[in-house]
């Protein structure tokens, strides 16, 4: 398939993008390289998969010196125009919209770039997908959707009216938007909503990695909610594997859906959402501990009350995963914090003798 990966400078589209690259599909990548976080990570991902910095200019196609079958392009979601261009001249048969304004607590800062990324430019994407007959269009929506549930696991089937931070209110209107175009277009849709995900190349505002760089440099970890906090941990190899497997897809709509029980998680149009979470959430504390085993450093700890926007808990029901796709999400903690560890230190030069 020819497929259209927004993000890939991004973790997950970095990610996505190489694994659809080794298994032989076209692949055109486009991100924004924003500077939300440290830029170097994102341009290092990029020349990874052997697109240089110095070829990229904003509206121009570059291809990967490793790769025949990658392309990359920097462009802005809001940019309606530019992506009118790149659509009617690609024909992609699918795009994975993983581009995004990431960040709970950013939202809270600074709003309207969530409006900008999160809405606006998925309006441009579903339009481009609309008018150029995209077979199928899957994007990236979050945990965070959940808010203020607090039925465990977290089931698709749940209601998600109650989000706590405009981040999740803007991947809960993504959700509500591609039912929309689904339904009076017949575009297959999907939403995946990511629980916590960690491992190598993972973004420098994340806790994994806060948490890895402080305690190599004896300082202070800010642990919130007074360390009472429980994620469902899932490592990038897994939402990878979940993400190409959607990809594969395409939903052809519920033909059990009734309007008098609607199922929140599908519809009678072909629209569907998905958990890929781990299904085993793991307390905060035994995340950290599992870090200090691998750094064989212990963390000088700092309990801090709760932040806006964060919720205690998260917990995936993936049973539709299984049932549809025969996938269920499994690398444990430990696994996936020392492969992340060995990353980390290799990518920082740092000598293995640590502790």
């Amino acid at each position: 398939m020819k497929i259209l990966i927004t993000g890939t400078a991004g973790f997950i589209g970095f990610h996505l993008a190489n694994r659809l690259i080794e298994r032989g599909d076209e692949v055109v990548g486009l991100d924004c390289i924003n500077d939300y976080y440290d830029l170097n990570i994102k341009y290092d991902r990029l020349k990874y998969a052997g697109i240089a910095k110095s070829e990229i200019a904003y509206d121009k196609t570059v291809q990967s010196s490793k790769h025949a079958n990658y392309r990359f392009i920097q462009l802005n979601l809001e940019d309606a125009e530019g992506l009118e261009k790149l659509f009617a001249a690609e024909k992609f048969d699918a795009v994975c919209n993983l581009a995004a304004q990431a960040g709970v607590r950013y939202s809270l800062i600074n709003p309207q770039a969530y409006v900008n990324s999160n809405i606006i430019g998925f309006t441009n994407i579903l339009e481009c997908c609309r008018h150029h007959q995209v077979g199928h269009l899957a994007y990236a929506s979050s945990s965070s959707v959940y808010g203020l549930n607090e039925n465990m696991p977290f089931s698709t089937a749940d209601n998600v009216d109650h989000p706590v931070s405009l981040y999740a209110a803007s991947k809960k209107s993504n959700e509500l938007m591609a039912h929309t175009y689904s339904h009076l277009f017949g575009l297959p849709t999907t939403g995946l909503r990511f629980f916590t995900v960690y491992g190598p190349w993972g973004r420098p505002d994340m806790a994994l990695f806060i948490f890895t760089k402080a305690i190599l440099a004896g300082e202070p970890i800010q642990i919130f909610n007074h360390g009472k906090m429980v994620r469902d941990f899932t490592y990038i190899d897994d939402i990878v594997e979940g993400v190409v497997r959607v990809i594969d897809h395409a939903p052809k709509g519920n033909p059990d859906w009734s309007g008098k029980h609607p199922d929140p998680s599908s519809s009678k149009a072909p629209y569907k959402i998905y958990n890929i979470g781990n299904n085993n959430p793991i307390e905060l504390m035994d995340f950290i501990h599992a870090i200090e085993e691998a750094l064989g450093k212990e963390a000088i700890k700092d309990f801090m009350p709760i932040q806006p926007g964060d919720v205690p808990a998260t917990y995936a029901n993936v049973d539709d995963l299984i049932a549809d796709l025969g996938y269920k999400p499994d690398t444990g903690v430990k696994e996936g914090i020392a492969n992340f560890v060995n990353w980390y230190l290799s990518y920082f030069k740092i000598p293995q003798t640590i502790g």
